[in-house]
């Protein structure tokens, strides 16, 4: 069975905003229910994580300023989030759905969070909407407790994800696969293990034969035993964040493709859903939507 991991506090009403549709948490889970992809039975609400799982990723000092919101204006001005309490314990429950997602990956083929994917969270600083990193944490999560050896994380948002790429750049454990837009945000890149630039208004043509191209080598190369997905629907035409120029049927097939990949090489995959700022809301919806239907379709 699919496993979902969705909570009422994914969508914070105190940060909603034109820039980050919080809705779409909402109307996902009532969309995939509609549809007839998922049931009440699909869906887990997590819980708050442990600090002590946070600090295999995130520095000690750090958590400490968001636990008691003593973060200086330098430092909160680049998540772009009013800080609360509240904020800091959605933070922290996105970040248990991914880990368990990704321990109930490891039992069925694949599982999803309907948020996460806060790749901007690097260990001693949060920047872009994001505070903690959800996929680098439970990457660590199933490293310490030997779930796993090897893993790959992918990375398909129009954004690089430069905070995963900085905390896991010494790690010969994980290895890091970004592709992005060249223009976008961040502006200053870090460094992957592997990254992967798109030119402004790249189509589905061009950005499906680049991924069918590099995703089934780096496998091979890297034979990973686990697989992050981070499938950002903010590489569609109408995104107001994205330069790329993408069909909602160009996002699905990149989907299908990673989703194939991962059944082929028998490779656990946790999925988180990322970025999706299109002026159309339902375009985003259905583009997310359209990730829990082949998951559901090719796994199960």
């Amino acid at each position: 069975m699919l496993k979902v991991a969705y909570h009422p506090i994914y969508r914070h009403q105190l940060v909603e905003n034109h820039r980050f549709p919080m809705i779409k948490y909402e109307l996902i889970p009532e969309q995939l229910i509609r549809e007839g992809v998922c049931n009440d039975d699909n869906f887990f609400t997590p819980t708050a994580i442990q600090d002590s799982d946070i600090l295999t990723t995130h520095s000690n000092e750090y958590l400490n300023k968001l636990n008691s919101l003593s973060l200086s204006k330098k430092e909160a001005r680049p998540i772009g989030f009013p800080l609360s309490n509240e904020l800091i314990n959605r933070e922290k429950i996105i970040m248990q759905g991914t880990v368990d997602s990704a321990s109930a990956a490891i039992k069925n083929g694949v599982s999803m969070n309907v948020a996460g994917g806060t790749h901007h969270a690097f260990k001693g600083k949060g920047e872009a909407f994001c505070l903690l990193n959800d996929q680098a944490i439970a990457a660590n999560f199933l490293l310490k407790k030997n779930l796993v050896k090897k893993i790959l994380i992918v990375e398909i948002d129009v954004h690089q994800g430069n905070g995963t790429a900085s905390i896991f750049e010494n790690n010969k454990d994980v290895f890091t696969l970004s592709f992005h837009g060249k223009n976008n945000y961040p502006f200053r890149k870090e460094t992957s293990d592997l990254d992967i630039e798109f030119d402004d208004g790249t189509n589905d043509s061009a950005y499906l034969n680049k991924l069918k191209y590099v995703l089934p080598s780096v496998i091979d190369d890297v034979e990973p035993d686990f697989l992050f997905y981070l499938s950002g629907v903010d590489v569609i035409e109408n995104d107001k964040l994205g330069k790329l120029a993408l069909s909602i049927d160009g996002c699905k097939k990149r989907d299908q493709f990673v989703f194939e990949k991962c059944k082929e090489n028998k490779l656990p995959v946790q999925v988180s859903m990322g970025g999706g700022y299109s002026s159309i809301l339902s375009e985003i919806i259905n583009s997310h939507v359209n990730t829990f239907k082949l998951a559901q379709d090719i796994f199960f």
